[in-house]
């Protein structure tokens, strides 16, 4: 070994600063100063861009082997901060001071061999560490105060896009529909997670490095309430509401989790039959399956011990048109309808008003929950578990009523609009019905028809209010209510 011979190690925080700063260089540059003063010689340089503040640097491990092994005399570095800013790095490179190996710190003049000089770099060491405790705090408060202001202060998830700093989320037009897709997609149960990854890379759904979604990939979006407005925190699971605007509803949202975690069960189907699920039977509660048979579909309730069923599909066709029929207005009906439907609009600022009112009552309710949540916290008489589970799913209800006020307030959804909407499926259904293609008439039936049972050979369906109410209607004569 010869005695003269020293590494340099030199150190920036991050690649970016390696980059475009030029602190390695002066680094470099004051330590060649301080070699030449000393007549020290440099055979090797160790150059890291990295964090001190953790440990486990490797161009740092690997030059402290090296001094341990007696390859070099010692170490010359810039200062003390650039060694190490986590007490046990400091404490490495006690023990090889202490073990015969000379370090030099260019920028501070301190003989680290005497009582005095050791005792100052110890406290510096502190002081750096000390430094970054207080900065990791005071990054987490800033963080925390701009997550309370409802901003995600980390990257966009698959489907937003970044805007800056103190910014919401936006939703990205490429991709944002794409991700809606996917979960209702998942939400339909025709896809598990694998297979929605396939789909997902054939309709090009990227993430955000531009490569195919990953399975686990996935799964985290499909867990993620950011896509309903709220942001979770994922190490302490805390919840809080976002400004950004949700990219799916709450009731999407809650199915895929039903889904994910086994309570909604998946189903498989095996034949599309036009009443699959949809006819249950009056003694046992099942459904009842169908099956073809030369060439027409039977449905049968498979339990042995229920009275013996067997209708044919297009019979039960049949029955379901007679019970729509009576939807259709007749000519006398029409001008009473457009007649109550021009009073609604006049009405409307009125019923508006009083629906905003209610959806403000309950929003107050949510918010007294949650503010009672938070003292049963703070009192301790909550476990922090069960405290962040009931603040989720308040918070989730407290964001579903927020989309339905701000719906109201913005007259994204006009009732009188909806109302005539409403009526003109609801007039219309027996001829939707009866020219529709077979998962138009399914979502018809489980729309128009509450009750759906089969009793032996007798079925029994009951159209669902307000259905039920508009079927039953009294009859007009001429625009007028008959007389009885």
């Amino acid at each position: 070994m010869n005695p003269q011979e020293y590494f340099g190690y030199i150190r920036v925080s991050t690649q970016k600063q390696g980059e475009k700063g030029v602190s390695l260089q002066e680094q470099r540059s004051a330590i060649e100063r301080h070699a030449e003063r000393q007549a020290l010689k440099i055979v090797q340089w160790f150059e890291e861009r990295e964090t001190a503040a953790k440990r486990g640097r490797p161009i740092f491990n690997q030059m402290l082997k090296q001094l341990r092994q007696g390859r070099v005399s010692g170490v010359i570095i810039h200062k003390i901060d650039r060694s190490a800013r986590n007490l046990k790095d400091w404490s490495d490179l006690g023990e090889l001071i202490d073990g015969g190996v000379e370090v030099h710190f260019a920028n501070e003049g301190l003989d680290l061999h005497t009582r005095g000089g050791r005792l100052s770099a110890d406290i510096q060491a502190v002081v750096a560490a000390d430094f970054i405790r207080n900065l990791r705090e005071e990054t987490k408060k800033g963080m925390y105060g701009r997550i309370k202001q409802g901003f995600y202060p980390l990257p966009a998830p698959i489907g937003y896009l970044n805007r800056g700093k103190a910014q919401a989320k936006v939703i990205d037009p490429v991709k944002g529909p794409l991700v809606g897709h996917i979960f209702r997609l998942y939400a339909s149960q025709q896809y598990n997670l694998d297979e929605l990854c396939e789909e997902g890379a054939r309709l090009g759904l990227r993430n955000v490095r531009g490569g195919r979604v990953t399975r686990t990939g996935l799964s985290t979006m499909l867990n993620n309430p950011f896509y309903i407005g709220l942001i979770r925190l994922k190490r302490t699971r805390e919840m809080f509401p976002g400004i950004h605007t949700p990219l799916i509803t709450k009731a999407l949202f809650e199915r895929v989790q039903g889904i994910l975690t086994g309570r909604t069960k998946p189903y498989i189907i095996k034949h599309d039959l036009l009443f699959r699920r949809l006819l249950t039977c009056a003694n046992c509660g099942r459904s009842l399956y169908g099956e073809t048979q030369k060439g027409k579909v039977y449905y049968r309730c498979q339990t042995r011990s229920c009275p013996v069923t067997s209708l044919r599909e297009d019979w039960i066709e049949s029955q379901v048109l007679e019970q729509l029929a009576p939807l259709q207005l007749d000519d006398g009906e029409q001008p009473v309808i457009q007649k109550e439907m021009i009073a609604l609009k006049k009405n409307w600022s009125e019923v508006r008003g009083s629906q905003i009112n209610g959806l403000t009552l309950q929003l107050d309710q949510v918010q007294a929950r949650l503010n009672r949540l938070t003292d049963a916290y703070l009192d301790r008489a909550l476990e922090r578990e069960m405290f962040e589970q009931r603040k989720s799913a308040l918070l989730i209800e407290q964001r579903g009523l927020q989309v339905k006020m701000s719906n109201l307030k913005d007259q994204r959804q006009y009732l009188p609009d909806e109302v005539n909407g409403f009526l003109e499926r609801v007039l219309g259904a027996y001829i939707a019905y009866k020219h529709g293609l077979p998962d138009e008439k399914r979502e018809l039936v489980e729309t128009t028809i509450s009750n759906r049972r089969v009793d032996g050979k007798k079925l029994e369906l009951t159209l669902a209010r307000p259905f039920e109410l508009i079927a039953n209607r009294p009859k007009t004569t001429n625009g007028a209510q008959e007389r009885t």
